[in-house]
C-alpha cells in the first residue's frame, strides 16, 4: 500500500491507498515541534492493527518547512528500503504552473490540480477549505493558472473572538435563520453564510475570467472544513476530502518508475 501524507498549516492528513481506493485514513493536528521518531511513534500507533511491511511506498507533501525537515528524516531512517516521493521543486507532477515565480505556490495546491484535472477534467477550480480558504484553477489543457486565498473560516472565527471584548468562539453549525435573535447564532450566520457568499462570488469571478460559463467549470471542494460550508454553496458540483492523497499516488506513479 501507498502511505500517502499531507501535511497542511494546521492538521496532517494520512492516507493508506490501495491502488485508487483510500482504504485508511487519518487526520492530526499539525505540530511544528515534532521529530521525526515522534512521528514514527505516531504512525506506528495508527498502523497497529496491520505490519508496518504493508507500506510499499510513501508520498508527502507539506506545506510546513520544519516539518518537511523531519519527514525527510523519518523517511530517511525507518523507511530507507521503501520508495518515496516528497513533493518539492524538482518533482515532476506533469502540472505546468503558469505563475510570476512558480517556487511559490504550495506544493499541495499543485498536488490538488493534478488530481481534480485527473478526476474531473477542466477546466476546473479547486476550493480548499484549511487554515486558509484557497481557490486553485485548472485550465482544460490540466495547467495551473492561478488561484486566490483569503482568510479561513477558523482562523476568522479565532481572530473575531479574540478581538471581540462581547464576542465568544462558536461551533460552526447552521442557525435557524440568517437573521439572527441571539449572539452565537449572530456568529454562525456571519460565518456559514459570508462564506459561502464568498465562495460562491469567487468561483463566479474566476469562470467570467476565464471567459467560459459556469456550467462549464467544475468546482470541487476539499479540505477539512468543506463539508460546514459546502451545503450553503451554490457553485460546488463535488466534495472529495481526499482529493490531495489522490493526486500524492498520481504523483508518486509519476516519478516511482524513474527512482
Amino acid at each position: 500500500m501507498l502511505l500517502a501524507i499531507d501535511v497542511g498549516n494546521t492538521q496532517t492528513v494520512l492516507g493508506l491507498l490501495d491502488g485508487e481506493q483510500v482504504a485508511e485514513h487519518w487526520r492530526l493536528a499539525t505540530d511544528a515541534r515534532r521529530t521525526a521518531d515522534e512521528f514514527m511513534a505516531v504512525l506506528r500507533g495508527l498502523l497497529a492493527d496491520g505490519p508496518e511491511d504493508r507500506i510499499n511506498g510513501l508520498a508527502i507533501c507539506s506545506t510546513v518547512p520544519s516539518v518537511l525537515h523531519e519527514m525527510r528524516e523519518m523517511v530517511a531512517r525507518y523507511f530507507a528500503d521503501v520508495p518515496s516521493v516528497l513533493v518539492e521543486p524538482g518533482v515532476r507532477t506533469g502540472v505546468p504552473v503558469l505563475m510570476d515565480n512558480p517556487r511559490e505556490v504550495g506544493t499541495d495546491r499543485i498536488v490538488n490540480a493534478l488530481a481534480a484535472k485527473h478526476l474531473y477534467g477542466g477546466p476546473c477550480i479547486v476550493v480548499d477549505f484549511g487554515t486558509a480558504t484557497t481557490f486553485d484553477v485548472v485550465s482544460e489543457t490540466g495547467e495551473y493558472v492561478g488561484g486566490a486565498i483569503a482568510p479561513g473560516i477558523g482562523v476568522s472565527l479565532d481572530a473575531l473572538g479574540d478581538a471581540g471584548a462581547q464576542l465568544r468562539r462558536v461551533e460552526l453549525v447552521k442557525p435557524r435563520s440568517v437573521i439572527a435573535k441571539n449572539t452565537v447564532e449572530a456568529l454562525q450566520s456571519g460565518a456559514l453564510f459570508g462564506f459561502s457568499g464568498q465562495v460562491d462570488g469567487i468561483v463566479t469571478r474566476m469562470a467570467a475570467e476565464l471567459g467560459r460559463p459556469l456550467s462549464d467549470v467544475t468546482v470541487i471542494a476539499t479540505g477539512g472544513l468543506a463539508p460546514a460550508v459546502i451545503d450553503e454553496c451554490t457553485t460546488i458540483d463535488y466534495h472529495e476530502p481526499w482529493l490531495t492523497l489522490v493526486g500524492l499516488r498520481l504523483v508518486y506513479d509519476r516519478n516511482v518508475p524513474e527512482l
